[in-house]
């Protein structure tokens, strides 16, 4: 017992946060304001580091002129002194210039550096932002399938940037912190390589790494490795109390494992790896996000046009009309290209900034609005009254779109974080959500119109899980599609996700259509594509 005691008493890493929280993690436009922060207090540093150098040359110079004095004077000091005004000098330097000496050298120069940064730091990430950041990295590895190596060594899109090995072991203990021993495992790994590869640290070395490491791969069942770690360990601390214990727990769970029989796994099974709320469509949500299982048929592909588009030849755009895009053919949906000047969607950007918040989610059983960690994004609602960008927004919506947009939410600008997602949901509320939309009077989303107010360099797809669809962010361009069919039935195929942030900074914008003001817009056809192949439920094409 005393053993296995010892084993679990390993020191869980303490986390502290701070009173004031702003989720900066989940917002990229909002941390660009932290490297100016940042930016301000380099400036200071530089000030300070000056200041103090001037101070000490100051004293350098006194100290080298008393030095050729002394040397000078002491040869022979009665000659010296026996002229009045070095006596003098002599009285004055001792009694009031080593005086104002003392005073330079006790003057404190941080002062200004010291009070900027106090202020300054009341305005900084706190510990669970550090925290959402590292588990976004684990999120991007385990999404685009990245090893610790590709990420540390700087292979990602755009410029190098390299994570040394405080980094990796700083990534571990996020992980350990939070009972994720699979990554605590793989970024412990790749801190021990780095550091025999030559990498040096004031703060953790290898017997540190290997103690998590033996404590993170036993959760996960492999007795055999946590002994050999905990072993490399006592190679290098034979003292080690914890590793002394674990090394006779280990060896005495390994001894029974081998007397099991054949063919059963014993105390020594492989654990899950996966999260406790991994969704069963996980990995073909991930699939979709690497760009990989698009389930779309070359027959299916060639039906699919471009067009200019007007709407049965409305007013604005009979002469101008707007270039449309078949992106999937059932559910049906389109792109907009060119919908947006980037003078608008600056507008909108700077309107939204100073109002973003972190998205939440509705609980299904409560009803409150919650934070959740399959939804990293911030977000703002911008009403058509708050300035003319967003009421011609909201206009050409409608006139493009044939749906009245005044029984419609407002605009809402989302901006994603370190790793932003949106886990796949449903925009329309389900029959097992009767009162989803009751407070709003305006029925359920009828049709979703969406954004895209940045370019992304890697990642952030919206993927339809369901049929296995994939749109990829174009800035400037919209995506519209229906949530119902026109019975007003839910259409299920309409599941879809925002898929994590790889590298860059993605907005968007989105307006939910109600049903309300659309009973006599939306054909009550229950063919929703033109020209297109009849799919069945299964997304398949009918013979």
């Amino acid at each position: 017992m005393a053993a296995s005691w010892l084993f679990f008493c390993v020191l869980l890493p303490c986390v502290t946060s701070s009173s004031a929280h702003s989720d900066f993690f989940t917002s990229i436009g909002q941390m660009t304001d932290l490297l100016f922060t940042e930016k301000d207090l380099v400036t200071s540093l530089k000030d300070y580091i000056r200041a103090e150098e001037t101070k000490l040359e100051q004293i350098r110079r006194w100290a080298d002129k008393l030095d050729v004095l002394a040397a000078a004077a002491t040869q022979d000091p009665e000659s010296f002194l026996g002229h009045p005004v070095n006596a003098f000098k002599l009285m004055k330097r001792l009694n009031t210039e080593w005086g104002e000496l003392e005073n330079l050298v006790l003057t404190d120069m941080s002062d200004g550096f010291i009070s900027n940064l106090t202020i300054q730091r009341q305005h900084f990430p706190n510990d669970d932002d550090q925290t959402g950041a590292a588990k976004a990295l684990m999120r991007l590895q385990d999404t685009y399938q990245l090893d610790t190596d590709t990420i540390s060594t700087g292979q990602l899109p755009g410029p190098d940037q390299l994570i040394i090995m405080d980094d990796c072991f700083d990534l571990g203990k996020v992980a350990y912190s939070e009972a994720d021993y699979y990554h605590t495992e793989l970024w412990m790994v790749q801190a021990l390589k780095q550091l025999d590869q030559g990498e040096t640290s004031n703060t953790v070395d290898a017997v540190t790494i290997l103690d998590y490491l033996s404590y993170s791969v036993y959760q996960q069942g492999e007795l055999e490795r946590a002994l050999d770690f905990t072993r490399r360990l006592l190679e290098l601390d034979g003292t080690h109390q914890r590793a002394n214990g674990n090394l006779k727990y280990f060896e005495y769970q390994l001894a029974k494992q081998k007397k099991v029989e054949v063919g059963e796994k014993g105390e020594g099974r492989q654990m899950p790896r996966h999260p406790d709320d991994y969704l069963p469509e996980r990995r073909k949500y991930e699939q979709l996000c690497r760009g990989e299982g698009v389930k779309m048929t070359p027959r299916r592909q060639s039906r699919l046009f471009c067009r200019y588009y007007d709407n049965n030849r409305h007013p604005r755009y009979m002469i101008g009309p707007v270039k449309q895009e078949d992106e999937w053919d059932s559910p049906r949906i389109v792109r907009y290209h060119d919908i947006v000047s980037d003078k608008e969607m600056e507008k909108v950007k700077e309107l939204a900034k100073p109002r973003l918040r972190r998205a939440t989610i509705s609980n299904p059983l409560t009803g409150a609005l919650e934070t959740a960690h399959y939804r990293i994004s911030k977000s703002a609602w911008l009403g058509a009254y708050e300035h003319p960008v967003i009421d011609k927004i909201n206009q050409r919506i409608e006139d493009i779109t044939g749906l009245d947009v005044s029984t419609a939410e407002d605009l809402q600008v989302a901006n994603y974080g370190v790793g932003g997602q949106y886990e796949p949901h449903f925009d329309f509320g389900r029959k097992d959500e009767p009162d989803a939309f009751e407070e709003l009077g305006t029925g359920n989303r009828i049709a979703t119109w969406l954004l895209y107010m940045s370019d992304v360099q890697s990642g952030g797809a919206t993927v339809f899980t369901d049929v296995r669809a994939a749109v990829w962010p174009k800035k400037g361009t919209a995506v519209f599609w229906y949530n119902l069919f026109p019975s007003g039935d839910g259409d299920y195929r309409t599941r879809h996700a925002a898929c994590p942030v790889l590298v860059g900074n993605k907005w968007v914008s989105n307006k939910w259509i109600h049903e309300r003001g659309q009973e006599f817009r939306r054909r009550c056809s229950l063919q929703e594509t033109t020209d297109l192949e009849v799919i069945d439920s299964a997304g398949q094409t009918a013979d």
